[in-house]
């Protein structure tokens, strides 16, 4: 098993006398994280995708829920956003059995985190698992391995089941990319039109390191753009996409109200539209190399608790940055090259108006740039 950043943190809270609650898409390890940090230890584990145990906890009281949990002093609740009122279960176990250490983990952030909110408002320790970052993987497999696989990962991504079946990558990604991974918001949201959001996926694929239109979105999906919105919102909450506003302090030349989107992982991306060619016969090498490293410094941020605020810049006479850091008020421009040339410049302008440092990020520094430790 491939070691995840956040066991140190998870094991660190239990006994702590609050919830912990995992969240992330599926299939990035969430349940197998949480086996391991209870490791040979007695707990009950219940699992939210099954129709049995959602009957057995939906509405249950005080006493239903003693009956259930019994002697056991940990209680596992997988997949926790499929059974209803989750959140007012959670307190009751919580508040009345305080003896019990209480884990939840969901798939999205749609149910999970909303249905957990006010009832576990002061009584919770929430995180995120993203699919395997690249120090988890360069810490499991070595310097040299890791970067021989540098290539593959931007086409086949980091999700663990990608990294540990590398023959069968494109099969597993497919299935993945299926409705599996947004099962959440088909079945969360009521949904009827799964084709559309399908169909949203893959235009956002194909626009990648470009800005999005929701009006052209809208005419291209012959939906309203209200829509348009709510599904972008949707997806984002099932840690599918992200998305990055344009950087603007009222410079008369800068583009106010844009935004591009990104994918969490570079596999999902190129499953949706079919594309897992090598990386030299590519057009679109240069925005995937933008992807993964944006995709790996948002995990780096996250897990290292760097507090910061993510943009991209450009003017309408097209000066461009790819990824712009906001840390409490001091600037960090990065634009990202698959291979440097001596031309490659931060736009000064950026870097005079704004007092900002800027560095290019390539093949041969990325380490810095999503690594603790390595400089960034």
């Amino acid at each position: 098993m491939i070691a995840r950043l956040l066991e140190k943190q998870l094991l660190n809270k239990f006994g702590k006398g609050k919830t912990l609650v995992l969240i992330g898409p599926r299939q990035v390890g969430k349940t197998t994280l949480i086996k391991k940090c209870l490791g040979t230890e007695d707990f009950l584990f219940l699992d939210g995708d099954d129709p049995d145990v959602r009957s057995l906890l939906e509405d249950a009281g005080l006493s239903k829920l003693k009956a259930i949990i019994g002697k056991q002093k940990k209680v596992f609740i997988d997949e926790a956003q499929r059974i209803k009122n989750v959140g007012l279960t959670s307190k009751i176990i919580h508040d009345q059995m305080a003896d019990v250490q209480l884990i939840l983990s969901g798939s999205s952030a749609l149910d999970i985190s909303n249905a957990t909110q006010e009832p576990l408002t002061g009584r919770k320790f929430e995180y995120l698992l993203f699919p395997l970052n690249w120090a988890e993987f360069e810490n499991h497999f070595g310097y040299i391995e890791a970067s021989a696989q540098l290539e593959e990962r931007m086409i086949f991504g980091m999700y663990p089941d990608v990294v540990n079946n590398r023959s069968e990558a494109r099969e597993v990604l497919m299935q993945l990319s299926s409705s599996y991974l947004y099962k959440d918001i088909l079945s969360l949201t009521g949904i009827k039109k799964p084709e559309i959001l399908e169909k949203l996926l893959k235009a956002l694929a194909l626009q990648l390191g470009n800005e999005v239109s929701y009006n052209e979105l809208s005419s291209l999906l012959e939906i309203d753009k209200i829509t348009v919105a709510k599904y972008i919102d949707l997806l984002e909450k099932a840690y599918i996409i992200f998305r990055l506003n344009s950087f603007s302090r009222n410079q008369r030349n800068e583009i106010k109200h844009n935004r591009k989107i990104y994918f969490f992982d570079n596999g999902i991306r190129n499953s949706i539209i079919n594309n897992f060619n090598n990386l030299e016969t590519r057009s679109d090498k240069g925005v995937l190399w933008e992807n993964f490293l944006i995709s790996e410094r948002i995990k780096f941020q996250h897990y290292y608790q760097h507090y910061t605020r993510n943009y991209f810049w450009r003017t309408v006479q097209k000066h461009e940055i790819d990824f712009v850091e906001d840390s409490n008020g001091l600037l960090t421009a990065y634009e990202f090259k698959w291979k440097k040339r001596s031309k490659d410049k931060i736009p000064n302008s950026f870097l005079e108006a704004y007092s900002a440092s800027g560095k290019i990020i390539d093949t041969d520094n990325f380490r810095e740039f999503v690594m603790p430790g390595e400089g960034a």
